[in-house]
């Protein structure tokens, strides 16, 4: 998986029986990207390597900036070694439409954000709550989702988890039709990045507003994660463990279908219960 992981040294500890050993452990990778818009530096997030140009799009899809695949006109990496000589490949450079305008907000942003948070750099509470190009209905009449079906996507993403089985550190996301046909996922250390992953491959396939997509994560459902489905067009965003209060009111307000604790035969759907049968 070359940079994907990292192999470390550890102590296990086992406290019943009083040993010691040390042993080799397998780590998911952590590396710094910085994100260039044009020649100017944009934003800092730390991310598993991997699907950088996904990410790079997913993140401008999510921060309001570009809607329309022709919008970005390309993404590449830019010169940047290590301390040996090697390429980080740790920087990478977006080309925008001469006619994409930044919003005051993202020229406002430029921080690091960390694997944990999707929005820390954000300027202000205000401009947390970012309009949407795509708007959902609130009273879905033709998008009924079997609940059978819901159930069962946490067990199909969880045996597509690749790095995590070799590490357990990383979250995953995952694309799905209504039909439960897996349609595209990835994994990262941060569960922000591995939902910008996704909707960036979609983006680039000129496949968004996603209208007719389950999102399903690993991981709870925080506000951010219901802020980029909602970017994205996504109407139904499943977790496995709890919501927030705020995802739940910003699902509400933008019409997504917000399930949480999806486990099994049990699932709690917070809002917007009408899309599953």
């Amino acid at each position: 998986m070359g940079r994907l992981i990292q192999r470390v040294k550890a102590t296990r500890i086992d406290v019943r029986e009083g040993r010691r050993v040390l042993r080799e452990e397998v780590l998911a990778a952590e590396e710094p990207l910085e994100i260039r818009l044009g020649h100017e530096s944009f934003s800092v997030t730390m991310r598993t390597p991997g699907d950088d140009f996904d990410l790079v799009a997913g993140f401008l899809v999510s921060e309001g900036i570009v809607f329309e695949a022709e919008q970005l006109i390309s993404l590449r990496f830019c010169a940047g070694e290590d301390e040996n000589g090697q390429q980080t490949f740790n920087v990478v450079e977006a080309q925008l439409r001469p006619d994409v305008a930044l919003p005051l907000a993202a020229a406002q942003r430029h921080v690091t954000t960390t694997s944990a948070c999707g929005i820390c750099g954000t300027a202000s509470i205000d401009a947390v709550r970012k309009s949407s190009h795509f708007e959902l209905s609130a009273q879905p009449e033709d998008s009924l989702i079997d609940v059978v079906v819901l159930a069962g996507l946490p067990d199909i993403l969880r045996e597509q988890q690749k790095l995590f089985e070799k590490t357990g550190g990383v979250h995953a996301a995952g694309l799905f039709t209504p039909e439960g046909e897996l349609l595209s996922v990835r994994e990262d250390v941060g569960r922000h990045n591995a939902v910008d992953k996704v909707i960036g491959a979609a983006f680039r396939d000129k496949a968004l507003p996603l209208g007719n997509t389950i999102l399903q994560v690993s991981g709870r459902a925080s506000f951010e994660l219901v802020q980029k489905a909602a970017m994205a067009g996504v109407p139904v965003l499943v977790a496995v463990s709890a919501p927030s209060s705020l995802a739940v009111e910003l699902a509400k307000e933008s019409g997504i279908t917000l399930v949480g604790f999806s486990r099994g035969n049990t699932m709690n759907v917070y809002t917007h219960p009408g899309r599953v049968g």
